[in-house]
């Protein structure tokens, strides 16, 4: 399935279901207003969802939704850094032993056609195309493998950085989460409409409709299953926690001039299978 969050007139959230170029309103038909809640309800929840998509008698188009991230208030976000050998070569560290984690915060991003906002303290403003794993079984020390038992699905994530505060210390939480400087969605996909892991699956960045990021997500150096299994030897895994995997080579900031993003581009994510997240770029005010 492919479940879409969106506001509705209202603003409120709703939860539907992707079927073609139409959309199943499962908070309509009395199922929960956000994947977080559907998710913490488990299988049961998604059984649920199923038999409602098998029932609805109406349908509506999916032309013109405000969309929502797909999760919209994670427990939990972590971020993988240097995941790919060749954006590790190009970011001038060596290919890391264990994977680097960090955090990202739902304030630092927006949905698909949402706009991101160029801060105003810098112009270095730099592009991240990531694939998204979504936890719906929650669980500690999850062994590897069993640890695609505890994914829901997939999306997409422009995990765009401000390079220069980036940069400033060792860790990079600030550069990071910037208010609405990076993007998650359109859609959650659920984990059996890909393959496992949601590997080998073509990967890719546009800036303007130029390619300037192409890779597979088998060249990730930790697969799915390793990210799930390391972090949940630190932490509970809850439904709804998200693990951003890692972006392969091209960023802007290692090209020669550097290619930063600004007001008045379009960003595009968009992995095999899973869609397209598209994205304006503004000023912040």
């Amino acid at each position: 399935m492919r479940f879409i969050a969106f506001a509705n007139d209202q603003g409120r959230p709703v939860l539907g279901v992707r079927i073609g170029h139409e959309l199943v309103d499962l908070t309509a038909l009395g199922l929960p207003d956000t994947l977080d809640a559907l998710l913490r309800l488990g299988e049961a929840g998604m059984q649920a969802a199923r038999d409602a998509v098998a029932r609805a008698g109406t349908r509506r188009s999916i032309n013109g939704l405000k969309y929502l991230p797909p999760v919209q208030n994670p427990a939990k976000a972590f971020a993988i850094g240097l995941n790919y050998i060749d954006h590790a070569a190009e970011s001038n560290f060596e290919p890391p032993k264990f994977p680097v984690v960090f955090q990202r915060y739902p304030s630092s991003w927006v949905g698909h056609e949402e706009p991101l906002l160029r801060p105003k303290v810098s112009t270095q403003f730099d592009y991240e195309a990531e694939l998204v794993a979504v936890i719906g079984k929650g669980g500690r020390y999850i062994p590897k493998e069993k640890a695609l038992d505890h994914v829901a699905g997939y999306s997409l994530f422009n995990d765009s950085s401000i390079r220069d505060y980036q940069l400033r210390t060792n860790q990079w939480t600030l550069g990071k989460n910037f208010d609405a400087s990076g993007s998650f969605g359109p859609e959650f996909v659920t984990a059996d409409e890909l393959p496992a892991g949601a590997g080998g699956l073509q990967l890719s960045c546009r800036l303007n409709g130029e390619t300037l990021q192409h890779a597979n997500t088998r060249h990730m150096i930790f697969d799915v299953a390793t990210l799930v299994s390391v972090c949940s030897e630190a932490m509970t895994l809850q439904p709804g926690d998200i693990i951003i995997t890692g972006t392969p080579s091209g960023v802007g900031m290692a090209r020669k001039p550097p290619v930063w993003m600004k007001a008045g581009d379009v960003c595009e994510v968009e992995i095999e299978g899973i869609g397209v997240l598209r994205n304006p770029i503004v000023d912040e005010a």
